[in-house]
């Protein structure tokens, strides 16, 4: 497969690279937009805002007399129904800044209204007439005490001046009216549209240089993430040694190499005990075919001696089937006890009960004298030793490891001991004999399934190397351990450790 190159990557819709490149210009772009629009209108209501207080400065700078004569003569206008209403002649203008119909301010409509709400528009140079409002909210203007607002009407920009100062204890009666200027808003849209068209460009700018600085801070801020994946391109079965840099500058590319370095961790000791359980699992095939062909080929033997008219003959008869009835035992007792681990492997239900231990080694002791013979035994138990067990399986140890002892010591000469004692541990059951000893070398694998010393003496002995292994399953189901302590010419002692149940 060929690879990419980096700059590739970003054209690739699901790429990490392509997804943060587009969600940042995207969010770049939205709060672009969204400041265009807060500006815009922000913008918009100062211009506005501005222009209509330059209307008012431009009305307030007049002579008041001028407005109040122009508001007495539209009065006395419309109570003359002979008077024209709407349109002043325009063309009998004078030069005369006096005259209240030659009122001329630039690039403004203004009209008139007086204190009845009567409206009256003026003679100007602007040809655009000024919106008209109803009585009502003439009226409504003039009773305010405050800065009159502008109005957006039809396209332009409506300011009111008030005529006169009102008196607080005479309510409006000092307005003698309203002056309402107007001017189109087109030129105020026309800078306003300026300032949009340079706020694109300048955005539209800003995320093309956004993104050519931005791509190189991309690439070296996932630096540290196309390392790990070159590690994992790295990784398979056969090498799991392989380990990702836990200090990488960034928090959660950290977080992630340590949680791979832990599953790396776990994967490589998962690969090593299934390795090991099956080179165990080989050698215990290996180990019980071993053990299982010596019995047969010994009973094959005998049947064949038998078959070629060894039956024939009383003492040889009898001699061939006490030989197939031992081997047959042995067969037994060894298929016993590999059903027996592999009930232990199975994690069995054990029924721990609290009692007392020293009885029970009392209990015992007439079993285990006779399988002694005529060795010397001797038994020290604390009394009122108690402890959580299982009473069938803790005589199944203690039996094991008392046959060991028997079978490695002199009929005549030898010595065995049984303690019992509570150690800061737990409960400890020793049983030390003063037979030919074990060498450091055997010590590690003296519990190993098939293990023996001497495997000649183990077979005349009818031991299979299983003993000591079934010993330790069911003491670790108990919760404890055990352990042989040797020296060679002195003898042994193994010493088992079951927790009190406190």
């Amino acid at each position: 497969m060929k690879k990419r190159g980096w700059f590739a990557d970003l054209f690739v819709m699901g790429s990490l690279k392509f997804q943060l490149l587009s969600r940042s210009l995207l969010v770049m772009s939205a709060l672009l937009l969204l400041i265009g629009i807060f500006q815009y209108v922000v913008m918009q209501q100062f211009m506005y805002q501005n222009k209509a207080e330059t209307i008012r400065n431009q009305l307030a700078a007049l002579p008041p007399n001028m407005w109040r004569a122009a508001v007495g003569e539209f009065s006395g206008s419309f109570a003359n129904p002979s008077f024209p209403k709407q349109e002043p002649d325009r063309n009998n203008r004078s030069d005369n800044g006096g005259d209240p119909q030659r009122i001329f301010v630039s690039d403004l409509s203004l009209a008139v209204i007086d204190a009845s709400g009567n409206y009256k528009l003026m003679p100007s140079q602007n040809e655009q007439h000024t919106p008209q409002l109803s009585q009502a909210e003439y009226l409504a203007l003039m009773d305010k005490r405050m800065k009159l607002p502008y109005q957006i009407i039809n396209e332009q920009l409506v300011v009111f001046h008030q005529i006169g100062e009102p008196e607080r204890s005479r309510g409006n009666a000092g307005i003698q009216g309203l002056i309402q200027a107007s001017t189109s808003t087109a030129p105020l849209k026309d800078v306003l549209l300026q300032q949009l068209v340079t706020f694109i460009f300048l955005s539209l700018l800003a995320l093309i240089f956004g993104l050519l600085g931005f791509l190189p801070v991309l690439r070296r801020t996932l630096v540290p993430l196309s390392n790990m994946v070159g590690t994992v391109k790295q990784i398979d079965a056969g090498n799991l040694n392989e380990r990702f840099p836990a200090h990488q500058g960034q928090v959660e590319i950290d977080q992630l190499a340590v949680s791979f370095n832990s599953m790396l961790e776990r994967l490589e000791f998962s690969f090593e005990a299934e390795k090991e359980a099956k080179e165990q699992m080989r050698r215990f095939a290996a180990d019980a075919s071993h053990e299982l062909r010596t019995p047969l080929t010994s009973i094959h033997g005998f049947l064949e001696v038998l078959l070629r008219g060894a039956y024939q003959q009383p003492e040889q008869l009898l001699k061939a089937l006490k030989s197939m009835h031992g081997e047959s035992v042995r067969i037994n007792k060894l298929v016993e006890d590999l059903l027996m681990l592999a009930r232990l492997d199975r994690t069995p239900s054990f029924h721990k009960t609290e009692g007392v231990l020293d009885d029970m080694l009392h209990d015992m002791e007439h079993q285990l004298r006779l399988l002694a013979g005529d060795r010397t035994v001797t038994f020290t138990l604390e009394p009122n030793t108690h402890c959580l067990f299982d009473p069938d399986k803790i005589k199944q140890v203690v039996l094991n490891l008392f046959h060991n002892a028997v079978q490695h010591t002199h009929p005549e000469t030898g010595n065995l001991r049984l303690s019992l004692a509570k150690t800061s541990a737990g409960v400890e059951i020793a049983i030390h004999d003063n037979g030919p000893g074990i060498a450091a070398e055997h010590l590690p694998h003296l519990f190993d399934r098939f293990y023996r010393i001497d495997s000649s003496r183990a077979r005349r002995s009818g031991g299979a190397g299983l003993g000591l292994s079934i010993t330790r399953s069911i003491v670790e189901l108990h919760g404890g351990s055990i352990g042989v302590e040797s020296e060679l010419g002195v003898g042994s002692t193994f010493k088992v450790l079951l927790p009190d149940g406190k």
